[in-house]
């Protein structure tokens, strides 16, 4: 799920949607309007899921769309060999999501730790661990 927004309104820091895959945006540069154009904004954003750089230059009007992003609070049930089971903490559904891609974090999930993760799009994704 997303909603439309405007290019210029884009700041360092918040989400977009670059190729259909959510992203968090690095840098935004805006350019001046010329003589016989509109100003242009280039967005640069690193993928939430894959880490992967994207970028793209849009006249400041045009409208982009923004994914929504519910941030939910889990409990791990089960660290399997590729993914991890987790137990939301608010309806109590159980479900498999995959390992975090970040060393330190991976290490340190075991049974019963709570965790935060984001739910974007039918995907979800371990940001941090709650607590210690």
């Amino acid at each position: 799920m997303s909603k439309p927004v405007d290019v210029g309104s884009l700041r360092d820091g918040s989400y977009v949607l670059v190729d259909d895959e959510p992203c968090r945006i690095v840098e935004v540069t805006k350019s001046k309007p010329g003589k016989h154009g509109s100003a242009k904004a280039r967005v640069v954003a690193i993928g939430v899921f894959d880490g992967v750089k994207r970028s793209f230059v849009k006249p400041v009007d045009a409208k982009v769309d923004v994914p929504m992003i519910e941030k939910r609070s889990g409990q791990v049930i089960a660290v399997l060999p590729s993914s991890i089971q987790l137990m939301d903490l608010e309806t109590y559904d159980v479900f498999e999501t995959p390992l975090p891609q970040e060393e330190e974090l991976g290490s340190r999930l075991a049974n019963g730790v709570e965790v935060e993760y984001w739910r974007i799009m039918g995907r979800t994704k371990i940001m941090r661990i709650k607590g210690s």
